[in-house]
């Protein structure tokens, strides 16, 4: 009894201990630029390109799912040598340029200072701002991994089952709330392509005009693509869940949602409230961005977000 008190004790300082370095204006003191060059680089990109949000959203769930908050996702691929980058559902994630100028004009005023996984973090949450979403602070301090192996990547794909993707997010110490929250707010914006929900087109639930419609665009050729929500594509708000209720969904983990039993609750909660939802959204990404980061003098800080500092 006593040593499993004394391993329960150790837990809890060690933990701690880690989330403790990240903390709010970690760069004040270092690089007091940080945020202005973050949120410059991103309002410019947003301008010319609103889908960013959708990319960005998908770039921070993609690494933190895997071995955590660490930029693993950027690091490239190399003969002999893969990474996460080029794995699975990781082939399409995009929006690494517009990381790779922030950490070029980081690099010319604070070289060596500001982590890939807080500007993606950043990157993120300025990018969700722009794009009608909750404005949120969050604490920085994360530094990049030392790994990326795709034997690594596990993502729950758009088929999974509610009870499957509970488990999935339960693992990374999320809540059934939390996942409705970003499964939800990240399908607010971006598209899927035709291939991906074939099998929501052949579910005879699904809204029949909204079926017919997607059937039209999908019979062209080169696997197009279409709005995840077909309300409000480039805005991140509460249209998808009312979507979802009425069998608009395009996803199949969307749909699923809205009627199993350990989710629909949140789902009509968030249909009928823009304003809880903004709440929880903001919540669960500074939630998600917590997840598996590595502090203090663990991993690096890269000089390049797509390669070790080793040359690796």
């Amino acid at each position: 009894m006593k040593s499993i008190t004394a391993l329960f004790l150790l837990f809890c300082f060690l933990v701690p201990s880690a989330l403790a370095q990240l903390k709010f204006a970690f760069y004040g003191p270092s690089c007091h630029r940080t945020g202005s060059i973050i949120s410059s680089v991103v309002a410019e990109r947003f301008r010319r390109d609103p889908s960013i949000t959708a990319a960005l959203l998908r770039m921070q769930f993609h690494d933190c799912f895997v071995t955590g908050c660490d930029a693993s996702l950027l690091i490239d691929p190399r003969p002999g040598r893969p990474s996460e980058k080029s794995t699975g559902p990781n082939a399409s994630v995009r929006g690494y340029e517009v990381i790779d100028e922030i950490k070029r004009q980081l690099e010319a005023v604070c070289p060596g200072i500001v982590s890939c996984a807080d500007i993606v973090a950043l990157a993120t949450r300025d990018a969700i701002k722009l794009a009608g979403g909750p404005s949120f602070l969050i604490k920085t301090g994360r530094r990049d991994g030392l790994r990326s192996n795709p034997a690594d990547v596990n993502l729950p794909g758009p088929t999974i089952p509610v009870s499957a993707s509970i488990q999935a997010f339960a693992a990374k110490g999320m809540s059934v709330n939390d996942m409705v929250t970003l499964i939800g707010g990240g399908h607010s914006v971006g598209s899927i392509h035709c291939s991906l929900f074939q099998d929501r087109l052949n579910d005879p639930a699904m809204d029949r005009s909204l079926n017919a419609q997607l059937r039209n665009t999908c019979r062209a050729p080169n696997d197009p693509s279409v709005f995840l929500d077909q309300r409000t594509p480039f805005v991140v708000d509460n249209a998808i869940f009312g979507e979802m209720q009425r069998q608009r969904a395009v996803m199949r983990i969307d749909s699923n949602l809205a009627f199993d039993g350990a989710t629909r609750g949140i789902v009509s909660s968030f249909a009928q409230s823009n304003s809880l939802f903004r709440q929880r959204f903001a919540q669960a990404m500074e939630k998600m961005g917590t997840i598996g980061v590595l502090t203090g003098r663990a991993g690096e800080i890269r000089r390049n977000c797509r390669v070790f500092n080793n040359g690796r």
